[in-house]
């Protein structure tokens, strides 16, 4: 009966999203949606009321969902991945939308404004964003004193980037920067994630490249923490390049990949949506099979030494088994809930649980890599 009830809630919700607010929501600038909706979130998330009166609205949960990965408890697999809530501010209202963790960031050592407007697209035939950005937040020292008086309630992944500025091209300076990012947000929520992947920064994509990484990770290995640590990666690098970087995360102290970030590939693109801007990084349905791949790919290479969580084209609970299935033990959208609503979240999680029972598990992590084993 419970079960019945909640699909019915969420069809409810989905109608409503669909029919009514969708349609006025890609009306207006994506950016200023984007903005108003954190506003809306942080005042869901500022008393107990509203909070429980988001969650009757859309939270689900079932005990196969739950894991525990690299000591940390996760009532479900899916996660706002970062680049949504750029300072940390939406931490209290996520757990009631559903999610069970969320990566907030990416922060970086200095405040940034970012690149100039426009910098978010729709391509609506796609059912992807142009996303430029260009790291957007109010820096380490900012956000770090404002969480650190916070109480979670769902794992919280801090995603530290460069800042994006002429200062951190070179790699000691580039270095530097994610230094004193990582010190400031060392004490604060339950694993990091280092972007080294940001399509929309100065001087590209350097941290990629072994030595450099290796450089890199050198000097984060000398801040005391005992959080596990992912990297989050491009979907556009050469296996060869994926090969390094896990060789260069298995002489430090890195326990996953997050798979992945936008891509700038527009191959395909131009034959859907005709006008998709030059500049950004693509995120949505357009990077699935992209991201796909890679999560294949590096759990084959890896046999589960590395826990990956998957993000790219999460628009449906089946999209989110494929990666699981492919080797992913978490997997985070943005993407699917712009496009679908946010009772998405729980539409995902109940339909997991369907697939889970279909096949026979009786628990989510029974299913990670089973495509591949």
């Amino acid at each position: 009966m419970k079960e019945t009830l909640i699909l019915l809630r969420n069809w409810l919700d989905r109608f409503l999203y669909k029919a009514v607010f969708r349609p006025i929501f890609f009306r207006v600038d994506p950016e200023t949606i984007h903005d108003q909706m954190i506003q809306s979130g942080r005042f869901f998330g500022s008393s107990l009321l509203t909070r429980k009166f988001i969650a009757f609205l859309f939270s689900y949960s079932h005990k196969c969902l739950e894991q525990r990965i690299l000591g940390i408890k996760f009532s479900n697999p899916i996660g706002l991945a970062a680049g949504f809530d750029k300072d940390g501010v939406l931490t209290d209202i996520l757990p009631s939308v559903g999610f069970g963790f969320a990566e907030v960031g990416s922060i970086t050592g200095e405040p940034c404004e970012g690149n100039p407007r426009p910098r978010l697209w729709r391509l609506t035939k796609s059912k992807g964003l142009v996303v430029y950005y260009g790291l957007k937040n109010a820096g380490c020292e900012r956000i770090a004193q404002r969480l650190k008086k916070k109480t979670f309630k769902i794992p919280i992944g801090i995603n530290v980037a460069k800042t994006n500025s002429p200062k951190t091209v070179e790699i000691a300076g580039g270095i530097n920067d994610y230094v004193k990012a990582y010190k400031k947000v060392a004490d604060i929520g339950n694993y990091f994630a280092i972007n080294i992947s940001c399509p929309n920064a100065y001087g590209g994509q350097p941290f990629t490249d072994s030595k450099s990484l290796d450089a890199l990770l050198d000097e984060i290995d000398k801040i005391p923490t005992k959080k596990p640590i992912f990297i989050k990666i491009s979907p556009d690098l050469r296996r060869e390049e994926i090969d390094q970087i896990i060789k260069v995360s298995r002489e430090h102290h890195v326990n996953g990949f997050v798979c992945t970030n936008l891509t700038e590939d527009r191959k395909d693109m131009k034959l859907v949506d005709k006008s998709v801007p030059k500049i950004g990084g693509i995120s949505g349905k357009p990077v699935e099979n992209l991201a796909n791949d890679l999560i294949s790919y590096v759990y084959q290479k890896t046999k589960g030494e590395f826990v990956i969580i998957g993000c790219g084209g999460i628009f449906s609970a089946r999209d989110a088994y494929k990666k699981i299935k492919l080797g992913a033990s978490l997997a985070q959208l943005i993407t699917g809930m712009v496009f679908e609503g946010p009772q998405v979240i729980s539409e995902i999680n109940q339909g997991l649980v369907s697939l889970l029972r279909k096949d026979g598990f009786e628990n989510i992590s029974e299913a990670v890599g089973i495509d591949n084993r």
